[in-house]
């Protein structure tokens, strides 16, 4: 089972949100050197807790500045975007890091709906029509004919060369299970929004319903993304979640706010009710010593047939974040 990484840029009390993205560069480069697989980047808009609104954009710069990592987005919402113009972004990426791009494609707008009229004004009907998006730019990013009857079957995508990116979709629901099924695609499902509510049932469908196109495409692939943290003891590592459990509290009021220091999330005044749920949620991620969180990741590939399993870790201190990221590679053995 492989291990890669899922980072939101998160946004901190006390600072500015661009530094959320030099971060990322920084965390990006620091996880090369640790041995993970790959680095996705998310999509997020209009929001105050997550600075990553442009994943094209960063993993364009975190590919410059990296030579083995696979680099890419998780995911571009496409129902945003045109088909033709995420597939031009991700050949160029293709040409900067040259095997090394990977295109999840989700159908969830990443933002509210007012934010989703003014990325696209047809944001209403766009989400209807994810899959025959999903399969413009599967051809279109791989150089394949579009079907007879296309309009835009003459277009042609640039800049051309002997690499696609490695097309996956994204979803928490058995729809983006089912797409990624029938369309013979990897498929990652974002366990960390939900704390695993519905990842069986999704994976299963995936797994079940997997029509492989021919002979010479790749096998199915599951992957989930997670919320991890660990530290040295077990208490360090309770401490620095604190954050996490406050930033979901406010989420559940409605409010999508800079992730606060463990301090800070102290003095947030949680009614009980919120502070036993903030306790429920803590408990279904994967937070402790290494060995610990190691344990339960690997039994997690296990029970839902895993072939890889994406970590995103979102704590105050930014040195506490790199350091739970090489706790890990050496908890998994990683090279």
């Amino acid at each position: 089972m492989k291990f890669s990484v899922l980072d939101q840029s998160p946004i901190r009390t006390n600072i500015l949100p661009d530094q959320a993205i030099r971060e990322s560069i920084a965390l990006a480069r620091a996880c090369e050197g640790f041995g993970y697989h790959r680095y996705w980047l998310s999509e997020h808009h209009s929001s105050g807790s997550v600075a990553g609104s442009a994943p094209e954009v960063l993993a364009a710069a975190i590919a410059s500045q990296t030579s083995r990592i696979r680099v890419g987005a998780a995911g571009i919402m496409l129902p945003h975007y045109a088909a033709l113009k995420v597939a031009e972004q991700f050949r160029v990426l293709e040409a900067i890091a040259p095997g090394r791009i990977d295109l999840g494609l989700g159908r969830a707008p990443g933002s509210d709906g007012r934010t989703a009229l003014a990325l696209n004004p047809n944001a209403r009907q766009a989400a209807d029509m994810f899959p025959a998006q999903v399969r413009d730019v599967m051809a279109w990013s791989s150089g394949q004919a579009l079907p007879v009857d296309h309009p835009f079957r003459a277009v042609t995508c640039e800049p051309r060369g002997p690499h696609a990116p490695e097309i996956w979709i994204l979803g928490s629901s058995t729809y983006g299970a089912q797409l990624a099924a029938w369309f013979g695609l990897p498929y990652a499902f974002a366990y960390f929004f939900s704390d695993g509510a519905g990842a069986e049932e999704a994976l299963h469908a995936y797994h079940s319903q997997f029509k492989q196109p021919g002979p010479e495409a790749p096998p199915r692939r599951a992957a989930v993304t997670v919320f991890a943290l660990a530290a040295e003891t077990e208490e360090e590592a309770q401490y620095w979640a604190k954050s996490r459990g406050a930033f979901w509290a406010m989420r559940n009021r409605g409010l999508y706010i800079p992730l606060p220091s463990p301090e800070e999330a102290d003095q947030m005044g949680f009614s009980e009710a919120e502070q036993a749920q903030m306790q429920i949620s803590l408990s279904r991620n994967f937070i402790g010593t290494p060995a610990q969180v190691a344990a339960r990741l690997h039994k997690l590939g296990r029970d839902l047939q895993l072939d890889e399993i994406a970590i995103t870790t979102a704590v105050y201190d930014p040195a506490v974040r790199t350091r739970s990221y090489e706790l890990l590679a050496r908890a998994f053995g990683l090279a």
